[in-house]
């Protein structure tokens, strides 16, 4: 998982939005608990935002390059399925914008 340590490389912030208290954003909650301490362990000056909202549907977005963005909904995914997402992210290497 050597791409953990890479976060600044193709990213300039990583944002994770997820609600507080909704079922729909416990996988998201339980990411953030699991990863968080890790990844800014790895990546002390890189910029992850946790944002969160009553009632927001849990979304993860990459900023690339030129202020490009890529979003995720992470609504039915799991914490092993979020953690592939936020490697496509990190690996993709090229921006674009997605909301998929």
């Amino acid at each position: 998982m050597a791409w953990r340590s890479q976060l600044s490389r193709n990213l300039k912030e990583l944002r994770i939005l997820f609600c507080q208290t909704s079922p729909s954003s416990a996988s998201a909650r339980s990411f953030v608990e699991q990863n968080y301490k890790d990844l800014k362990t790895l990546n002390p000056k890189f910029p992850i935002l946790i944002r969160e909202c009553r009632g927001i549907e849990p979304q993860i977005w990459a900023r690339y390059d030129m202020g490009v963005e890529r979003g995720i909904r992470l609504e039915g995914l799991t914490e092993p399925q979020i953690l592939k997402a936020l490697e496509d992210l990190v690996k993709a290497g090229f921006p674009y914008i997605q909301l998929s």
